[in-house]
């Protein structure tokens, strides 16, 4: 080992000055799903696809066992055996429309930085996230909407149990001839929020720190417009739950998709951002290894 000039040992200059800002650590492959090889690693498909079970579970036994119009009959006579939350100004005007609208925005917002990150090198690592996210919410809205159209399932609100004109026919039941279609399975207006729930997995993929908040703001949106619409007496809880199932799979699965198809380097880079790559358990530990066996 050669001397400095003021008698200490002379630095090695062989060694790298700092691990690059994109070298995931091992705990940041975890999070993210995956294992050394690039693989997705068995607890985290486990983790993520077992609330679709669940969920589903729970709704098919709400249905079957009438737990739907267990929980509908009270609502209904809460607002005085009337649906009176049906056409407030609040409800219809500002959850219902509002709600609407402010989704349908939101994914604009997204379609645009997706554009601008298109174009701009700088933001390249952006693109796989935001396609992703752009993509799932699109899907989980549009498969909901698609299911409504076939599925021939009537509001609470046309049922003669509460004040409408139709008798009760369950989602495997045939419906009798002559009797008018029906589109309120699953519900619709909750998938304008639960979509957001793919913003779990935008974050994962860009700031995993702020995952839990992403998902946050999705479940919050889907059980306020969701909760609201049965209220108006439009959707049993089941329905809700199925729109659930649908917008997580649909989340889920876009994240597996889009972040499957990118390349090796750049799923590398995409777990940790510069100010989380460095502070990741195992990160700095990782880089004095490599930089040891130089």
């Amino acid at each position: 080992m050669k001397a400095s000039i003021n008698g200490g040992p002379a630095p090695r200059h062989d060694l790298p000055a700092a691990p690059p800002a994109h070298w995931p650590s091992g705990h940041a492959r975890a999070v993210a799903g995956r294992s050394r090889d690039g693989s997705w690693t068995p607890a985290f498909l486990v983790a993520h696809w077992s609330p679709v079970l669940v969920l589903a579970a729970l709704a098919g036994l709400l249905m079957v066992t009438h737990g739907d119009q267990w929980l509908a009959d009270r609502m209904y006579a809460w607002q005085g055996h009337q649906w009176a939350w049906r056409s407030t100004f609040v409800a219809e005007r500002i959850v219902h429309l509002g709600g609407r609208d402010l989704s349908t925005v939101a994914w604009l917002g997204v379609l645009a930085a997706w554009m601008v990150a298109r174009v701009r090198p700088g933001l390249s690592r952006w693109r796989t996230p935001l396609a992703g996210l752009l993509v799932s919410s699109l899907l989980a809205t549009a498969v909901v909407a698609w299911i409504k159209s076939w599925s021939n399932m009537d509001c609470p609100w046309d049922l003669t149990r509460y004040g409408g004109a139709h008798e009760y026919i369950g989602l495997l039941s045939l419906r009798p001839a002559g009797m008018p279609r029906a589109t309120c399975f699953p519900a619709g207006h909750a998938s304008a929020g639960y979509a957001w729930m793919a913003l779990y997995f935008f974050l994962l993929a860009t700031r995993p720190r702020w995952r839990w908040l992403g998902l946050a703001v999705g479940v919050s949106l889907g059980v306020l417009f969701g909760a609201t619409q049965q209220l108006r007496g439009a959707h049993f809880l089941s329905h809700d739950l199925w729109t659930v199932v649908i917008c997580w799979a649909c989340a889920l699965g876009g994240y597996l998709w889009f972040q499957g198809r990118a390349p090796v380097e750049a799923r590398a880079e995409v777990p940790m951002l510069p100010d989380e790559a460095d502070t990741a358990p195992g990160a700095a530990a990782s880089w004095r290894r490599r930089a040891a066996s130089k």
